[in-house]
């Protein structure tokens, strides 16, 4: 065991131990142990979509509204494989570690995620303590202006040719116009996006926030190309434990683990069963 680490462990279990709610926020770290992929540039794009390499389509280029308008099957073979693959991954045990810690404090837990993936919602996260501040792919929006309104993906089953990364099934339509729907994510470059349904989400995490006197902050993975949950985590001025295997460097006090989710999570686990936070 590496005693650096351990004592990284201890420290972080005694600020849970220490907390009365957490505050989970995540970016796309927390996916890559439930195997999905964390685009780090255009070079992990490429390797996850041979199509868009060989066409030299960078992720901005694919990840904008623009995208829907030139080529919409395109868009929607990307956005469609990423559906697909985000409904059929497990999320893996660090999403139950969390919930194991949330279930010990009074204020229980709340999620502030970049990712559009819903895999909090699956892993049992409840919608009400999740705000999912890019949107969410599990969700449509109408790409015109007919009125606003966000739709579940639930009825919307693409049928994707991965290998040139286009729609086969029917583009999805707005049941009020009949124009093209895209997700309701915030895309670059996107002036379009509804952004109510994740504002409803931020009034939740407000109040949450409003609740609690010694919230701590679990961090998993996020950078700093899109830093927009990193920021939020440094600005809550509460006891930050920041878990990231590339960019682990923290302001100020905190717990910096340079490792995985899954992994940082498991070694804060046995760290708060040896103060007998938690039962093994």
């Amino acid at each position: 065991m590496n005693p650096a680490l351990n004592a990284l462990f201890a420290e972080a279990a005694q600020r849970i131990a220490g907390a009365d709610g957490v505050l989970i926020t995540a970016g796309a770290g927390m996916g890559v142990d439930s195997g999905l992929p964390d685009f780090r540039g255009n070079s992990g794009l490429w390797r996850a979509y041979p199509a868009l390499g060989s066409a030299r389509i960078a992720f901005e280029e694919i990840a904008c509204p623009d995208a829907f308008l030139r080529s919409p099957t395109l868009a929607w073979g990307f956005y469609g494989h990423r559906l697909n693959l985000y409904r059929r991954t497990v999320p893996h045990r660090g999403f139950a570690i969390l919930q194991e810690i949330a279930s010990r404090l009074s204020h229980g837990s709340f999620v502030f995620t970049s990712n559009v993936d819903g895999q909090f919602q699956r892993a049992g996260f409840a919608e009400a303590t999740v705000c999912e501040v890019h949107g969410s792919l599990n969700h449509l929006q109408c790409i015109g202006a007919c009125g606003g309104v966000i739709t579940p993906a639930d009825d919307f089953v693409p049928e994707v040719d991965e290998a040139a990364c286009l729609l086969r099934s029917p583009l999805p339509r707005c049941p009020i116009c009949n124009d093209l729907l895209r997700p309701n994510v915030l895309m670059f470059g996107d002036w379009g996006w509804l952004s109510g349904r994740t504002a409803v989400q931020r009034q939740h995490l407000t109040r949450w926030l409003q609740s609690t006197s010694r919230p701590v902050v679990i961090e998993i993975g996020a950078g700093t190309h899109v830093p927009t949950v990193r920021s939020f985590s440094e600005t809550l001025g509460e006891p930050l434990i920041r878990i990231n295997p590339t960019e682990p460097e923290i302001p100020g006090r905190g717990v910096s683990l340079p490792l995985g989710g899954l992994a940082a999570l498991s070694g804060i686990r046995a760290a708060l069963v040896a103060l007998n936070f938690l039962t093994d």
